[in-house]
């Protein structure tokens, strides 16, 4: 984790002018490619929503504002982000299970079951010892070919990034997935948000290779 330098950074005046907005977050809903990974994941047997939560954690950790965070009067940028995303309990409800992208698909979805297996056992909304601040949020409502989100944000706003995935839309031999995108505006931009949709349709497309 490094800090940054506000008198040399260059959305200074961004930075001041949207940090104290009480809602001064800003985001995008758009249909995804999801053809590849899907089909990825299902010939190995493997979670299809691992395999989309792989390729947007790997999206937003490749994007240096998406790791970046409000902090001690300033800001801070982490090396890395994992992120925490909601599992489906039994009962109806659903616990919060942090994941790690830093190893190849294959291995991530294998590695994401057990995390998500392991994090029903203490059915929490933040696993002990966790830096809530490092996270970025992830859920799905595979229910839904939604086209807007309203995502539920803290009092004093947070500046952790907040990703939403919904139901698959078949198009002939294509397969589409609403994913939503929320930030907070004193850190990330519009161009930021279209780079990491660049980036997850590129690993989409490619799954990683």
């Amino acid at each position: 984790m490094k800090y940054i330098n506000l008198e040399t950074y260059p959305r200074r005046s961004h930075y001041e002018f949207f940090k104290s907005y009480a809602y001064p977050y800003v985001g995008l809903t758009a249909n995804v490619d999801v053809t590849n990974l899907v089909a990825f994941a299902k010939a190995r047997g493997g979670s299809t929503f691992l395999a989309c939560l792989w390729a947007a954690s790997q999206a937003a950790n490749s994007i240096p504002e998406f790791r970046q965070r409000i902090a001690d009067g300033g800001i801070v940028e982490y090396d890395h982000c994992e992120v925490g995303h909601t599992v489906p309990m039994d009962d109806g409800t659903f616990c919060n299970c942090n994941t790690d992208c830093r190893r190849s698909l294959p291995e991530f979805l294998v590695y994401g079951a057990q995390q998500e297996e392991e994090a029903k056992q203490h059915h929490g909304f933040v696993q002990p010892g966790t830096d809530e601040n490092a996270l970025i949020f992830a859920s799905c409502v595979p229910w839904v070919a939604f086209t807007q989100v309203i995502q539920p944000t803290p009092i004093p706003a947070d500046s952790n990034p907040r990703i939403v995935f919904g139901k698959y839309i078949h198009e002939g031999d294509k397969i589409k997935m609403p994913l939503s995108i929320q930030c907070n505006h004193a850190l990330v931009d519009g161009r930021h948000l279209g780079q990491f949709y660049e980036a997850f349709e590129t690993l989409s497309r490619n799954c990683g290779l």
